[in-house]
């Protein structure tokens, strides 16, 4: 059974970072497509990044209202999705989810308020 656990969310000013980790159990990992979305309140899911683990050469994806500030990578050795998120704003407040294929886990809160 595929099981994804995100976390490492929490309350951050502006500017500051965070980085959110997702571990992927019950599938080959480094043989899927793995993928960050969030959610904002009252809003609908925003897709953020992507990263396809079948290919090593494979350059990740990001949307245009995060590139340049988040990086998408893994620890293939320990099944595990990382997003490190930099120069956070408000804006950026969210429940993050990782996913693979339409699976998906329980989201971790990131809330960016000084």
């Amino acid at each position: 059974e595929v099981q994804l656990a995100e976390s490492g969310g929490g309350l951050v000013q502006p500017g500051g970072s965070l980085r959110l980790s997702c571990t992927a159990t019950g599938f080959t990992f480094n043989s899927h497509v793995m993928s960050w979305v969030r959610q904002a309140p009252g809003k609908g899911v925003e897709w953020i990044s992507t990263l396809n683990l079948r290919n090593s050469d494979a350059e990740p994806t990001y949307a245009e209202s995060v590139k340049g500030r988040f990086t998408i990578s893994t620890d293939n050795g320990k099944n595990i999705l990382y997003l490190q998120m930099n120069d956070l704003k408000p804006e950026d407040t969210a429940v993050y989810y990782c996913t693979q294929g339409l699976k998906r886990g329980q989201g971790t809160q990131v809330t960016v308020s000084s």
